[in-house]
């Protein structure tokens, strides 16, 4: 029996709204991830794309993947990973033959071979398929094609041509990194295309023993129990608050049965929203406690509240936003809408701001100084031109 971890979309060197988490990501992978790979008897570990947040990551990213690629060599557990849609396919397929020596195994990018990896259990070879994210354009490229074709027909076109490559009755796992039909998505992913035209069949890989998929960072299964996105290794947005994020522990028997459990991780600083009133969340400590969390508040107060956000961030240090959902729309600001805004001077909306934030108007005094401020500005804006 193979056992294997599959995981995905770590996006290592991701910024959240101006804070690096490669810290938390390493408190993740070394902490967690290494330990659970050992207890498991984990014989290889499946990334399914999106190892970096971007096509030139920072070195620390790089430097936290490579620590944790030499850790699996020395540990003696494979890994096979591929290129994502934010991953550099050029940069993330360097070293690749070199490193199979040492059981890592990557695709960065299509190739028209598309050959299996080969490995062994007890009940004999396993043919590992590496698919990167296909971009039908990439696609055409590769294959010399001249068809035009959506991302269905495009990973249609590549499986069929990969399969004849595989060994007749052979068990075989697929990892691909693709927007499945009917897969739950998030705010942090980028979208493969416009509407639905990256939706891709989950029917496709039906015929694996099992496949990992990465791109949607929800964990979830994709039109079957063996076809499973594992989710992204943290949590990259407050639209993902209420998410469990982990990795899939999974066995694939002699049959080519595959059966999974989902393992939480849990990282150093959760994505959490509140929602309170502001003198709740300032007064109930017990109900409110003081947290370094990432936060965003939401509070129902329906006027707004003089420096709330630096009150706040003595509870929460590590707050990110501060929502007004019930905001009622009174004020002489407020009240000025469309084309109307337009035709205010800038003193006039200054004088309309000030109002709305402390209720009092700005008396002679302090309409002068507003006056004054803006005038040098104008003098300097017209002096750099």
């Amino acid at each position: 029996m193979l056992r294997f971890i599959h995981t995905a979309d770590w996006h290592l060197g991701r910024y959240f709204h101006g804070l690096h988490l490669t810290a938390d990501q390493r408190a993740i992978i070394m902490e967690q991830l290494l330990p659970l790979v050992k207890d498991e008897k984990g014989e290889a570990v499946i990334i399914a794309g999106d190892i970096y947040d971007r096509g030139v990551p920072p070195v620390e990213a790089v430097d936290l993947f490579d620590e944790f690629l030499r850790k699996m060599a020395e540990a003696k557990v494979k890994v096979f990973y591929i290129a994502g849609n934010h991953d550099s396919e050029a940069r993330l397929n360097f070293g690749g033959r070199l490193m199979r020596e040492a059981g890592i195994f990557v695709r960065g990018r299509l190739d028209a071979q598309m050959k299996p990896f080969i490995i062994e259990d007890e009940f004999g070879p396993l043919a590992v398929m590496l698919y990167p994210y296909m971009e039908p354009a990439a696609v055409r490229a590769v294959f010399g094609l001249t068809e035009t074709m959506d991302f269905e027909r495009a990973h249609e076109f590549v499986l069929a041509a990969s399969r004849k490559n595989i060994p007749e009755g052979m068990r075989k796992l697929a990892v691909a990194h693709a927007f499945l039909a009917g897969g739950l998505s998030s705010d942090s992913e980028r979208p493969l295309a416009v509407g639905g035209s990256a939706n891709v069949s989950p029917a496709l890989f039906r015929d694996f023993s099992y496949t990992a998929l990465g791109h949607l960072h929800n964990p979830q299964r994709a039109g079957a129990d063996h076809i499973r996105y594992s989710g992204s290794l943290m949590k990259y947005s407050f639209d993902e608050a209420e998410q469990k994020k982990g990795v899939l522990v999974v066995d694939i028997d002699g049959e080519g049965k595959a059966s999974s459990k989902f393992v939480p991780l849990v990282p150093p600083h959760d994505i959490r929203r509140i929602r309170a009133p502001f003198a709740a969340i300032e007064q109930d400590r017990e109900k409110y406690p003081a947290s370094e969390d990432y936060i965003e508040v939401e509070l129902t107060d329906t006027g707004i509240i003089l420096d709330v956000f630096n009150k706040l961030k003595a509870i929460y240090p590590n707050l990110m936003h501060v929502l007004y959902p019930n905001l009622q729309h009174e004020g002489t600001m407020r009240e000025q809408n469309g084309q109307a805004v337009l035709k205010l001077t800038e003193e006039t909306l200054f004088a309309h701001y000030y109002e709305d934030m402390t209720g009092e108007k700005l008396d002679e005094g302090q309409q002068e100084l507003v006056h004054g401020c803006l005038q040098e500005i104008y003098r300097e804006a017209r002096d750099a031109k």
